[in-house]
């Protein structure tokens, strides 16, 4: 990197805290900060959902599945994502949209409560935040990890950086300055994306590049679908996976769909996402894919190959614009992670911890969750600088194996408990269902040896799944108002959707979840009342 190189990457993290600072304006309580008071656009609810999906992971390590494995990269990662979110845009969009507009909820788990207990609520809260500290931990080492390649400063530097620049817009401005930022990073992206795939072309050849170089020796076998651990079961596996992970199952997705004006919308929101996945990374793969062509990476997983390719073929400046390109789906990760978890510890944990979080003023609860996301922002960041140790392996083991893997006991009783056709799992269901699945997981990944891939990722997920559905069959634990819960998330007619500000009834940024008018409850105090 040279100074224009420097000067565009500066000149980036400027824009984002100009962003930050100016969506300031538009957050006046906690609906603002954490559901953008469902006044986003589908198209920006979309872009954003697309670009808070993935991070610089796919430039280090599936970079390096890419250089070893070529399309397989593409077959078994983004595809299924775009499956997964297309069926989601039709199944849970519509649902979690009526979570804010229906129930009056802030947090995607608030609903939990009363859809099954407060036990239940609490074991995936708590469960969750944890698995997204170490997950968001993973993509500060990846951005680090590239920063490094160009600039030569440490890891931790580049985790400080990275991490106090994102910090200070989502904090400031919240979902809409997520958003907005994502939407900038998306148009960046773009430009940086098309600029790397031209370069390679014209290294390669020109355009007929596309089609003419796949029989060269170093590309042999990079056309196969399914190559190494990457198998036909592994992509049925991950397509399942990422159904619930991508349709809402961790949290920052779902608020994009809570954030859109109605159900219709956050349809059509997903429907975007799914386009844009379908599309967008086969040109950011190409790329990847011809890399062998190249470069010789230095690490043996490859991870580096993608960023020594940017600094053989791009000139200054371009250079600059493609590592911002890096950051940009990075920091989007990590700050719309960063909203969900702050709307979950807000909303859900810190009223059950503090009584006096039970009765928050407006401002009180913005000010919280503004602490919240910081506070969840030094905690990943401390998980980066250890992501390469012993307990963690790699970045891309992170990623696929625990994520993916741990992803899956939580999102099973969230979401399937948003559809009435699973009315009868009660709470017996869900925390027994969590608690498998996560023994699941350890038992495939440390408990046992020779266990393959898919086996490792699927196997907590459909544990959870299998003992949801049974124990709700043999223990059924609906009642009239866990069904009237669902009834209001199932249809536009009936019973009116209700606005307002997700902070409810009583004006407590603490949280008051709409109540029915056969069961009022205390303005202030989420622990003891119902949704409905």
């Amino acid at each position: 990197m040279n100074s224009l190189d420097w000067a565009v990457l500066i000149g980036y993290f400027g824009v984002m805290v100009a962003i930050g600072v100016w969506s300031h304006k538009r957050v006046d309580d906690v609906s603002d900060f954490f559901t953008a008071g469902g006044r986003m656009p589908w198209w920006l609810s979309g872009i954003s959902h697309h670009m808070s999906g993935y991070s610089a992971v796919m430039f280090t390590g599936y970079a390096g599945i890419a250089y070893t494995y070529g399309v397989t990269s593409y077959v078994t990662w983004s595809f299924p994502i775009a499956i997964g979110i297309a069926v989601g845009a039709h199944l849970f969009a519509p649902r979690l949209n009526r979570l804010r507009s229906r129930l009056h909820v802030a947090s995607p788990l608030e609903y939990l409560k009363n859809r099954y207990n407060l036990p239940t609520q609490q074991a995936l809260a708590w469960s969750g935040v944890l698995l997204k500290i170490v997950d968001v931990g993973a993509k500060w080492a990846a951005i680090a990890t590239l920063l490094s390649v160009f600039t030569g400063i440490s890891l931790n530097q580049g985790i400080l950086i990275t991490g106090v620049v994102t910090g200070i817009y989502c904090t400031v401005g919240g979902l809409w300055a997520d958003a907005l930022t994502e939407l900038g990073q998306f148009v960046i992206q773009f430009f940086a994306g098309i600029a790397m795939l031209v370069a390679v072309l014209a290294e390669l050849g020109g355009f007929s590049a596309l089609w003419t170089v796949w029989d060269r020796p170093e590309l042999q076998g990079h056309t196969a679908p399914t190559a190494g651990p990457y198998t036909l079961t592994f992509l049925l596996a991950y397509l399942f996976i990422k159904t619930f992970e991508y349709s809402g199952g961790m949290w920052n997705q779902a608020q994009r769909y809570m954030a859109t004006p109605s159900a219709r919308e956050a349809t059509r929101s997903g429907r975007l996402s799914a386009v844009l996945w379908f599309v967008w990374p086969l040109v950011l793969f190409f790329p990847m894919w011809v890399a062998p062509l190249l470069v010789t990476p230095q690490k043996a997983d490859a991870s580096d190959s993608y960023a020594l390719m940017t600094e053989q073929l791009l000139p200054h400046g371009l250079l600059g614009l493609v590592i911002v390109g890096f950051f940009s789906h990075t920091m989007a990760m990590c700050s719309s992670d960063a909203n969900a978890i702050a709307a979950v510890f807000t909303r859900d944990i810190a009223p059950v911890l503090s009584k006096a979080a039970r009765t928050w003023s407006q401002r009180a609860g913005l000010l919280a969750a503004r602490w919240s996301t910081i506070a969840f922002l030094a905690l990943s960041m401390a998980v980066a600088t250890q992501v390469n140790s012993p307990t963690f392996k790699d970045i891309i083991t992170v990623v696929i194996k625990w994520v993916a893997g741990l992803m899956g006991p939580i999102a099973i009783p969230f979401m399937l408990g948003l559809l009435r056709a699973f009315r009868k799992s009660g709470p017996t269901a869900a925390l027994v269902s969590w608690a498998a699945g996560l023994f699941a997981f350890w038992l495939t990944n440390y408990g046992l040896d020779g266990i393959e891939l898919q086996i490792q990722i699927v196997s907590p997920l459909a544990t959870s799944l299998v003992l949801y559905v049974l124990i709700g069959y043999i223990r059924p634990e609906d009642t009239p108002e866990r069904d009237a819960v669902l009834d209001r998330l199932h249809s536009d007619d009936g019973s009116p959707a209700g606005g307002g500000p997700a902070g409810g009834a009583g004006g407590t940024a603490g949280g008051t979840a709409a109540v029915p008018p056969q069961s009022p409850a205390p303005g202030g105090d989420r622990t003891g009342q119902a949704l409905g």
